[in-house]
């Protein structure tokens, strides 16, 4: 299957990103959110959306919607796998290093594992009990697990019931839908995880944009199917607001919180309710990397490092997480514990780290191909 060489070198941009803002260094802050109150989450999430649709749709196309669902399962339980080993690298070995070091932010992190071993363990592996940066593959997860329900009825009745369902349930979200369900579920089912140890993503905002990111690789495979433009007046304001979005974040008075210290103001910017003027920064964002970037990428060297990363984004993503807890597991999460030189170093080596494991991990599946296509092909 042909591979999309601009998609994969947007998802290693974002895996870029989400590497330097979760490492505690001097970078973490400045290139947080460096394009405005949007951070790499939401677009790792929205390009591995539109993947999705483009990839598994082609497959409901060409072959059935049983083998499409077939390979979202299978996806599915690739995903869960490397959230079960990372999850046990973490209560294990991290976690070890961490009460061995008498190191702050080891202990904070898994806090609810320390205090029920037991219930956190079995509820970790039911993706319930979800730590701090550990709680995005989850929702990956059970978003692929909806998927070919949602994507097979697209194909048969088209979009406009799936997207004005998802944006619905993206309005509830924002006015306490997920707490109301977790009061429900500790009411009458006993449930003991605190809400706080569920994730800090509220799946129920953020899969409008796993929809619309599904929705828009899904049509390109649509019979007749149209380039995807933008009318130029919504451009220009488009551009309006993403420069504004840009200079509020970078020049403002309280950097990643636009409103300072006023809660209520700042929901509406909120990244793991998906906020919807967040959501605002991120369609007119949208909007000028459809109409420009192609163009842009057309002039720009290829960064073959990034489509590496990208074309492996699942292992270099788990490779990232790795890195980070031994980081946080030694040092801490103090951002000034090492002087610039020894950020540069870090980071230096964390990177290094992370293409060894994209390179290892497309030779690997390239020796694999290879076995495939040559086993004899019974009559």
């Amino acid at each position: 299957m042909k591979r999309y060489w601009e998609i994969d070198a947007l998802r290693g941009l974002m895996l870029v990103l989400m590497t330097v803002t979760h490492l505690p260094t001097r970078l973490t802050d400045p290139l947080g959110q460096p394009f405005g109150f949007v951070s790499a989450a939401e677009g790792f999430v929205l390009l591995s959306a539109f993947m999705a649709g483009l990839v598994y749709s082609r497959i409901g196309y060409s072959r059935g919607v049983e083998p499409m669902r077939r390979a979202f399962w299978q996806r599915a339980l690739k995903v869960y796998m490397s959230q079960a080993a990372t999850l046990l690298f973490l209560l294990t070995v991290v976690t070890a290093l961490g009460l061995r070091i008498d190191q702050t932010a080891v202990k904070d992190l898994v806090s609810y594992y320390l205090a029920a071993p037991r219930e956190a363990f079995l509820f970790g592996l039911l993706l319930i009990y979800e730590p701090a940066l550990l709680d995005i593959l989850p929702m990956y997860i059970f978003f692929m697990l909806l998927s070919p329900w949602v994507l097979a009825f697209a194909l048969r009745h088209g979009w406009t019931g799936v997207m004005v369902a998802s944006a619905s349930l993206w309005g509830l979200a924002q006015f306490g839908f997920s707490e109301w369900l977790y009061a429900l579920a500790a009411e009458y089912l006993g449930l003991s995880v605190p809400f706080r140890e569920m994730g800090a993503f509220n799946a129920f905002a953020w899969q409008f944009l796993w929809f619309t990111g599904l929705w828009m690789g899904a049509s390109r495979n649509a019979p007749g199917a149209q380039p995807l433009r933008v009318p130029r007046p919504l451009l220009v304001v488009a551009a309006g607001l993403a420069l504004y979005g840009l200079y509020w974040r970078h020049h403002g008075l309280h950097g990643q919180a636009p409103f300072g210290g006023d809660i209520e103001l700042n929901l509406l910017f909120d990244k793991w309710q998906l906020g919807p003027l967040r959501l605002v920064n991120l369609i007119v964002l949208g909007m000028l990397a459809l109409s420009f970037g192609p163009a842009l990428l057309r002039k720009l060297p290829r960064m073959h490092w990034l489509e590496a990363m990208g074309s492996a984004s699942l292992p270099v993503f788990c490779a990232h997480l790795v890195a980070v807890l031994l980081v946080l597991a030694f040092w801490g999460d103090n951002q000034l514990a090492r002087p610039w030189g020894g950020d540069a170093l870090l980071l230096a080596a964390v990177f290094g780290w992370l293409y060894a494991v994209a390179r290892a991990t497309l030779w690997l599946d390239r020796r694999s191909a290879e076995a495939l296509s040559a086993v004899p092909q019974a009559d």
